[in-house]
Order: C-alpha cells, then structure tokens, then sequence
C-alpha cells in the first residue's frame, strides 16, 4: 500500500508539470476566468443589485465566474483528456505496467482538484484586492465545503460523462455544449432573477445552479452564520453519486474491452 501510495504521488506531480508545461492549457484554466472576473466587473462598476437588497454587483459576478472556474478545471478537463486518452488506448494499455488504475486515476484527480483550488485562490484574491469582495469569517466554512462538494461532484461527472462521447474530436464541443448553455440559466454571469419560470426550474436541475448559488450564499454580505446550504450540498452529492456510479461503468466497459 505504501508503495502504491508513493505511486500515486508520483503520478499527482507528473500530472501536474505536464499541466503548467502546457501554456496554452494552463493560460486558459487560470486565466480565463480572471479575464471575465475583470471584464465583468469592469463593464459594471459601482453597479448594484436591487432585487438583493442593493449589494455590489461584483458580489453576484466573483461567485459565479467562481462556480464556472471549478467546473472547467475539473469536468470540462477531465472529461476531455478522458476521452483522449480512451482512444488512444492509453487506458486499457496502463494494466500492464505496475501502476495501479486507482493511483492512475488519482494522480489525475488529484491534479484536478489541484488546479481547481488554485483557480479559486487566485479568482477570490483577485476579488478581495482589486474589488472590495471579500467573504466574512464565519462564511469561511461554508465556502470551503462549497468548494469541496462542487470540486468532488463534477469531478466524478467529469471522468463518467465520457460514456456518451463517441470519440475525443467531439469531446469539446459536447462538453461546452453541456455547460454553457446552464452557465446563462444558473446565474453564473450575474442575476438571473427575471429569467421566465421554467428555466429556473431547468436550472434547478442541475448541479452548476446549485454551485454557483451557495458560493453566491457565501459571498453575500447579508449572509450571517457557517453559510452552510443543505438544498445545495444535497444535490451536489447526489450528482456526485452518480457521477461515481457512471464513473465505475465507464471504467469496468473502457478497462476489460
């Protein structure tokens, strides 16, 4: 065990230079959502939002942009370098070497969350320094497991949706066409109070709505106490099963064909 833990580990820090030597990739991961946490904010400073008892509209943006950081760093990469790396075969080759699939696969976990965590750090002192956007201490707790189930739930869903992606070409426009679309209708670029019923009820669906409203709990200077979501923490975990669950499938179909 000791051994396939040191493995694990060795894959974790593999994972993550081959992350940050890609420029390309690792630019848009970290920096894209700082861009639109800037342009956001930006296009709209000193705006407020009356339907939330007046607060700084920065306050609704950072969260949100927050939510769609955490998403692209964990389903959005996962699922595309899953895809990839099932066509290569890479998979299915990596049970003759000595590395175990479970340390394989949480070295790129692992390097995920990793990326995650740091797009959040770096999104919430951007937001603290450049905006006055800051989240209170008792709501420090609240965030974290935000973050934590958020992080856990697309993660799973990141690896099991590349069931239902035929080939790794498609990958991409699969996955954005996924997520965008609930980015406008979960509130992650700005207040989507007006938005007509029944896409509410369609955001409510599904997990990024859930994310990006407890980080948006979190943020609100009207938030007292942990800042703890019961509603929202429910849905990521049971998203996040099934995520597991289509997780297992993908692996047990992709692994022994």
């Amino acid at each position: 065990m000791t051994s396939d833990l040191h493995l694990a580990g060795w894959q974790l820090l593999y994972e993550q230079r081959s992350f940050w030597r890609n420029r390309a990739r690792a630019f848009f991961a970290l920096g894209f959502p700082l861009i639109l946490l800037v342009t956001f904010c930006s296009l709209n400073q000193g705006g407020t939002v009356s339907s939330r008892g007046g607060i700084p509209i920065d306050t609704v943006f950072l969260p949100g942009i927050l939510a769609y950081g955490v998403v692209m760093a964990t389903f959005t990469n996962l699922a595309v370098e899953t895809a990839r790396l099932r066509d290569a075969s890479l998979l299915k080759r990596m049970q003759a070497t000595p590395l175990p699939a479970w340390a394989y696969l949480a070295g790129r976990i692992g390097s995920a969350v990793t990326v995650a965590l740091v797009i959040a750090a770096a999104t919430i002192a951007l937001g603290e320094i450049a905006y006055g956007v800051h989240v209170h201490t008792a709501a420090l707790g609240g965030l974290a497991l935000a973050l934590i189930a958020g992080t856990a739930c697309f993660t799973a869903l990141g690896i099991g949706i590349v069931r239902i992606i035929p080939n790794a070409d498609a990958a991409p426009a699969i996955v954005n066409a996924m997520v965008l679309p609930l980015t406008f209708i979960s509130g992650v670029w700005g207040p989507s109070d007006g938005e007509p019923a029944f896409l509410s009820h369609l955001a409510q669906a599904f997990p990024l709505e859930h994310l990006a409203a407890w980080l948006q709990l979190c943020f609100d200077p009207r938030t007292h106490g942990a800042a703890v979501s019961g509603g929202d923490l429910l849905a990521l975990a049971l998203w996040g099963f099934a995520g597991v669950r289509l997780t297992q499938r993908f692996l047990r179909v992709t692994m022994t064909a």
